[in-house]
């Protein structure tokens, strides 16, 4: 069996074992994620689900990935991402407990960002396009990295709204990225990938409808940006469609969704920080499907989205110019039936 199926066996394995722990430490410490009109549960339900993912993540890379290659480039990496995702996973267990102020919130993403750049020297030189062609960032790539990071944190953050939906579509990015990363044989980008597919997998036994746990921030952003910070560092090894085209696509899901957010609330006159119910989410089920209609008709997407993804990595550049013509045309289409930009009352 491979490194990366151990790696993910162990993620999935310990996401089993600890998240009942979880619950009860959520219920023991008032951890509890309340009903409110926003809300589509009816009863309070533990949310520091994220502190599982994050004990099944770190074991996983611990033992099946950190330990497998020893070289300080590759370790030094490894450290950035857990010492980041560990802050990371404290600010979120912190507003998961206090509710913090979203712009108190987005400072601590955007030290917890500086942490990984400027410490670790993990940082976006260049970007790629699915044509082959780079541009080499320069002086633009601290603050690159650092809006890419903070950027997909909250992407992943936002879509947190229905049971077993960020958990699934993490799995779905996750998987996506891991199985570029084997095709082009980045094994570093494969085996961290493979942790995060497993720790989501794990946890979605207690998170899918009806859910026992919520992630919280602490899982939300966690996703967020690990997914994030590991594709930066595959960026750093190659100049291929990995880097930052394929992790787009396979976030394309809560990426369009905190899209139409900003830009539906600006329009709105809006602050654009200020929740709605106007989500993907919310206006599936305001359509009159099920919570788990609505995750599951959002999971498929995100796997259309994912393989069109992969797609782009194998095909020559024609080919390439139909699929994301397909694809724009798509997202174009479905926005307009559902409304997306039209605002919503909270």
């Amino acid at each position: 069996m491979s490194n990366c199926a151990w790696t993910f066996i162990i993620a999935a394995a310990v996401a089993l074992i600890v998240t009942p722990g979880v619950i009860r430490l959520a219920a023991a410490t008032g951890a509890m994620d309340k009903p409110d009109k926003r809300k589509v549960h009816k009863v309070p339900i533990p949310r520091i689900g994220g502190l599982g993912i994050y004990i099944a993540f770190l074991s996983a890379v611990i033992v099946n990935v950190f330990l497998s290659d020893p070289s300080a480039e590759v370790q030094k990496e490894i450290i950035g991402l857990i010492v980041s995702g560990t802050l990371i996973v404290v600010l979120g267990l912190i507003d998961d407990y206090k509710n913090l102020p979203a712009k108190v919130k987005l400072l601590g993403q955007i030290l917890t960002a500086c942490v990984l750049v400027f410490v670790f020297d993990v940082r976006i030189d260049f970007i790629t396009d699915p044509f082959g062609d780079y541009l080499y960032l320069e002086w633009a790539a601290v603050p690159a990295t650092i809006f890419w990071l903070v950027g997909l944190t909250n992407t992943v953050n936002l879509i947190d709204g229905l049971d077993g939906l960020a958990a699934g579509i993490s799995a779905i990015a996750s998987i996506t990225i891991l199985l570029v990363a084997l095709e082009g044989q980045f094994f570093l980008v494969a085996g961290l990938t493979a942790a995060l597919a497993g720790a989501a997998i794990g946890f979605l036994f207690y998170n899918s409808n009806p859910a026992k746990i919520f992630m919280g921030d602490s899982g939300s952003m966690f996703f967020g940006f690990m997914l994030a910070g590991i594709s930066v560092i595959g960026s750093m090894k190659s100049t291929a469609t990995i880097t930052l085209v394929v992790p787009i696509f396979a976030l394309g899901v809560p990426i369009l969704d905190t899209t139409f957010a900003i830009v539906r609330r600006w329009l709105g006159g809006q602050p654009i920080f200020k929740p709605d119910k106007g989500h993907l989410h919310h206006r599936l089920l305001k359509r009159g499907y099920s919570q788990r209609q609505a995750v599951f008709l959002m999971y498929v997407i995100s796997a259309l989205l994912g393989l069109s993804a992969i797609a782009l990595t194998e095909v020559s550049s024609q080919t390439a110019m139909v699929i994301l013509v397909a694809v724009a045309v798509s997202i174009f289409y479905g926005a307009k039936k559902l409304g997306v930009l039209h605002l919503v009352k909270s």
